[in-house]
C-alpha cells in the first residue's frame, strides 16, 4: 500500500521559516525521522520511506504554492495513488496556532495551493491537514503575515507542532483517515 504525502510551501531560502511553508516542514521532519533521503525530480523534491509495512512518498512540490496541482496530479500518477491515499499538508489562518484538523475533503478555503489541486485533480475529495498558524495581523498585513517568519513564541512550540502533524500523518497511513481524525483533531 501507497500514500503520498505532500506538504506545500514555495521554494527558495526567502521562504524557508515562514508560516506558508509548514506544509515542507511536516513532510521535512517526516523523512529525518526516517532518514529517508530527498532527490530533487520532476515537479519537486521527493523521498520516500516504509513504515508499517506501507510506503509513504513524501513531496515537496517545487512549482509555488499557487500551482500545486501539477506536481500533485504527476506524482499520483507516477507513483500509481488513488486519490484516498493521498494528504495534502497546508497551512491555515482560520485555525489557532498549532491546532491541527484533519479531513478526508473540503473546501479550499480561500487557500490557493488547495484551490489548485482541486482544479487540476477534479474536485477536493481529498485528504487534507491544516495546521494552525494563527491571525495575528492588522487588516491588510495577511500577505506579510503568513509569508513572514514564526516569532519567537511559535519557534518555541515549533517541533511539538510539526512532531504531531508528522504522527497524524503517519497514522492517516496506517490506522487510516476516520481514525486518525478521531486521534489528532480536537
Amino acid at each position: 500500500m501507497k500514500y503520498l504525502i505532500v506538504g506545500l510551501g514555495n521554494i527558495g531560502a526567502e521562504y524557508e521559516n515562514t508560516r506558508h511553508n509548514i506544509g515542507f516542514a511536516v513532510v521535512e521532519t517526516l523523512a529525518k525521522a526516517f532518514e529517508a533521503e530527498w532527490k530533487t525530480d520532476t515537479l519537486g523534491d521527493v523521498a520516500s520511506f516504509r513504515h508499517k509495512g506501507r510506503t509513504f512518498v513524501l513531496l515537496k512540490p517545487s512549482t509555488y504554492m499557487n500551482r500545486s496541482g501539477k506536481a500533485v496530479r504527476y506524482w499520483m500518477q507516477k507513483e500509481k495513488v488513488d486519490k484516498n491515499r493521498l494528504l495534502v499538508i497546508v497551512d491555515d489562518l482560520n485555525l489557532p496556532f498549532g491546532k491541527l484538523r484533519l479531513r478526508g475533503k473540503g473546501s479550499d478555503g480561500g487557500h490557493n495551493g488547495l484551490k489548485d489541486i482541486d482544479q487540476i485533480t477534479g474536485g477536493n475529495n481529498y485528504a487534507r491537514l491544516r495546521i494552525g498558524i494563527g491571525n495575528e495581523f492588522s487588516q491588510g498585513r495577511q500577505v506579510d503575515y503568513v509569508l513572514g517568519e514564526w516569532s519567537s513564541e511559535e519557534e518555541s512550540q515549533l517541533s511539538e507542532v510539526l512532531n504531531r502533524a508528522a504522527d497524524t500523518a503517519k497514522a492517516f497511513g496506517t490506522i487510516g483517515l476516520q481514525n486518525a481524525m478521531n486521534q489528532f483533531n480536537g
